[in-house]
């Protein structure tokens, strides 16, 4: 499953980084930015990556 953010939705609320600190990590704007860019999210992690998508107000986490 890879993780992404939609950089133009995303409005820095900063849930996803709180939650998911191991993928997900603020840019020099405050908004979610994934490390795991295009990599698959490994098992361990994949609760956390789905309550970053839960947590986003905005919707512009997703996991597929």
């Amino acid at each position: 499953m890879k993780l992404s953010i939609d950089a133009e939705r995303c409005q820095g609320h900063g849930r996803c980084f709180e939650l998911a600190p191991d993928l997900i990590d603020a840019d020099d704007l405050g908004r979610g930015e994934v490390l795991v860019e295009g990599e698959d999210v490994p098992d361990a992690l994949i609760d956390a990556a789905r309550s970053a998508v839960r947590a986003c107000p905005e919707g512009a986490i997703t996991l597929s």
